[in-house]
């Protein structure tokens, strides 16, 4: 493995950029609240148009099932959150193995 000096790795002071200068963090792309959708969007014919929530929620229970159908249950796998609260993460896994009937369910809990 090669040396690298302290300036090279981005050492104090330089913010992590090694040019000296400081740097900004990354953050997660967020959106303003203008930008957010406020209604669920579909694909039909390749384009994306506003839609119910009935009509979204329906969609998305069709291509579980033809998934599920397809495949069998082992088709399907879910992967939640560790921030997420242990609340959700144990609604996600009893949707999975009581809806589905998969047991593919994992999280980031190991990191």
């Amino acid at each position: 493995m090669a040396k690298t000096s302290h300036s090279q790795q981005g050492g104090s002071g330089s913010g992590g950029s090694g040019r000296g200068g400081s740097v900004r963090r990354a953050r997660p792309n967020r959106s303003t609240p203008r930008e957010r959708l406020t209604v669920p969007m579909v694909r039909e014919d390749g384009e994306l148009r506003e839609a119910s929530w009935d009509e979204a929620l329906d969609r998305v229970a069709t291509g579980f099932r033809a998934a599920v159908d397809a495949g069998g249950p082992e088709a399907f796998g879910m992967f939640s959150c560790s921030k997420a609260t242990n609340e959700m993460n144990f609604a996600a896994q009893k949707f999975a193995r009581t809806a589905l009937g998969s047991n593919n369910i994992d999280s980031c809990n190991r990191t």
